[in-house]
């Protein structure tokens, strides 16, 4: 596997790939888990050659986040890559990402704007213009991101339709449904924040919300199901809700009763000093 931290370096090393077939890009923040490494997986499995990139983005973070703690671990990064027969990393420095002067940002209406967006202003336009530029220096034919962060997915496949962008165009942007633990919890790097205590707490997230869904596929009304998974949650000592809604699985937009289109169960909550956020998919009502 061939490691790269300057972009001129990188657009001669995927020019070289691009000799073989397509290539594809996996984009992660480093802290490599077992979630990411189906991501690659996925990929090898779609092109010719498969790109990691690993950047802790500073531009997602807000303020009082854990831009500071969040775990960097490069070095058994490349040791996982190099096991999966990746071709090549890439891990820029923040300079070489954002250099002097730098002055634009990607901001998408609509998909951005509720949930995680209205939680923690800013972050998409962070999440939009750091993939744009990922997007522009490797240049691939296709990209795999996973399904736990579902706004973050349809965020970055509006930005790809709405700016025509054609490596990769919106439909080889591909999500891989997400990976759990054996107690139901999804996969996350900061998952490795939570003491022994919480982490044991934190299976009640995927549980509230398992429940949730068959009652609102057997025809419960969605608001007080929704209640019930937050209190839920709060008895089993998650310290808050940020949200816990029902929303159109491609536009986004809320939901206060099931429609005959795909939906989502989206939740963020707060255990410990973590947050974590989850979403599973909702059968649609019969015509």
């Amino acid at each position: 596997m061939e490691t790269v931290v300057a972009l001129n370096s990188l657009r001669e090393a995927v020019d070289r790939l691009r000799e073989r077939g397509p290539v594809a890009l996996v984009p992660t923040m480093g802290a490599l888990h077992e979630g990411h490494l189906a991501l690659v997986r996925e990929a090898k499995s779609r092109a010719a050659s498969v790109v990691v990139s690993i950047f802790v983005n500073p531009t997602q973070f807000g303020v009082g986040e854990d831009l500071d703690a969040y775990p960097r671990q490069l070095a058994e990064d490349s040791r996982l890559l190099e096991v999966e027969s990746v071709d090549l990393m890439w891990a820029p420095p923040v300079s070489e990402v954002y250099p002097d002067g730098f002055a634009t940002t990607v901001s998408v209406a609509g998909v951005s704007e509720g949930l995680c967006g209205a939680s923690r202003p800013g972050h998409f336009e962070g999440v939009a213009t750091v993939v744009a530029k990922l997007f522009n220096q490797v240049r691939p034919d296709l990209a795999v991101f996973g399904e736990k962060d579902w706004q973050q997915l349809a965020v970055i496949r509006r930005m790809a339709r709405d700016l025509d962008l054609t490596l990769p165009r919106a439909e080889a942007i591909y999500g891989l449904a997400t990976v759990r633990e054996a107690d139901g919890l999804a996969l996350s790097s900061r998952n490795r924040y939570l003491s022994a205590e919480d982490r044991a707490r934190a299976a009640a997230l995927p549980q509230a919300m398992r429940e949730a869904i068959a009652a609102i596929e057997a025809g419960s009304a969605v608001a007080p199901t929704l209640a019930a998974l937050e209190a839920h949650l709060l008895q089993a000592g998650f310290a808050s809700v940020d949200y816990a809604e029902l929303a159109d699985a491609d536009s986004l937009a809320l939901l206060s009763e099931l429609g005959e289109r795909p939906a989502r169960l989206l939740v963020a909550a707060r255990i410990g000093g973590t947050r974590l956020i989850d979403n599973m998919a909702v059968s649609p009502r019969k015509a």
